[in-house]
């Protein structure tokens, strides 16, 4: 028998089955999230049961986080985003005691114990200028591949001041600092700072206890790494798959829940 994890996300529904009565990751799955979520829910979670070779009738427990939980109607229960980030990232990464979550729309950060378990936690909502979604804006604005975003931001030379706090002027800003005749280089570093400059802010807001780990898309991106290294002054665990961590610690909660209940 199995239990596992499901994260909806805005971007992608993520899911991990584990092995119950074993914290041993069976199998995973990822599917994009368009307009219809509980498809994706479904999609990831059938991809999942394929990899571990598994029916639904050999899952008992599922644990659903994320935005929008509602759109995971065979979820047994749900639990916060980050208390799942904390659980997860504490799981791959012993060390962690706080946790940096930035995905497509929002950042978040968490402070967890030494067996996972979140013991406080912070928000930006406010804009998604501090999120992946601003880098995604910025290299339609830039004319730049998203996959060159990143390694092009440690190319460059210096990091222009940006003001702007919002896509719509950040994109006014780009156009300026072009015509100015700066190159794109230095404005992706510029554009990584002022991310890293507003969800450093946000994390300093609940206070920084090393270690400290970076999950959600922007982990994967090597550009902002950098800009977090620098601006915190400390290094960022990154783990193997910083996109499921999420799923994964659901579905540890999951296997401690199935095992409470049971």
């Amino acid at each position: 028998m199995a239990v596992a994890g499901i994260d909806i996300g805005a971007k992608y529904a993520k899911m991990v089955i584990l092995k119950d009565g074993q914290p041993e990751v069976l199998s995973q799955g990822m599917a994009e999230c368009g307009f219809d979520l509980k498809e994706a829910a479904e999609e990831a979670f059938d991809q999942a049961l394929a990899g571990a070779n598994l029916s639904r009738d050999d899952v008992t427990y599922i644990v659903a986080t994320g935005a929008d939980v509602e759109a995971v109607p065979f979820a047994t229960d749900t639990v916060s985003m980050q208390g799942a980030a904390a659980r997860g990232a504490n799981f791959l990464l012993p060390s962690v005691r706080t946790v940096i979550d930035i995905g497509a729309e929002m950042g978040r950060a968490a402070k967890c114990d030494e067996a996972g378990k979140m013991v406080d936690f912070v928000l930006n909502e406010r804009c998604a200028a501090g999120a992946g979604a601003f880098i995604e804006a910025m290299s339609r604005a830039l004319e730049v591949d998203l996959e060159q975003i990143g390694p092009l931001s440690l190319e460059a030379d210096k990091s222009p001041p940006m003001n702007a706090q919002c896509t719509i002027f950040a994109e006014s800003e780009v156009v300026t600092l072009i015509h100015e005749g700066e190159s794109k280089k230095n404005i992706i570093r510029a554009l990584h700072d002022a991310i890293a400059e507003r969800n450093i802010s946000m994390v300093r807001r609940l206070g920084v206890e090393p270690d400290v780990a970076l999950i959600g898309g922007l982990a994967k991106n090597v550009g902002f790494v950098d800009a977090m290294k620098r601006g915190l002054e400390m290094d960022v665990l990154i783990p193997e798959d910083p996109l499921i961590v999420g799923a994964l610690g659901a579905a540890l909660v999951a296997a401690d829940r199935s095992a409470s209940a049971g």
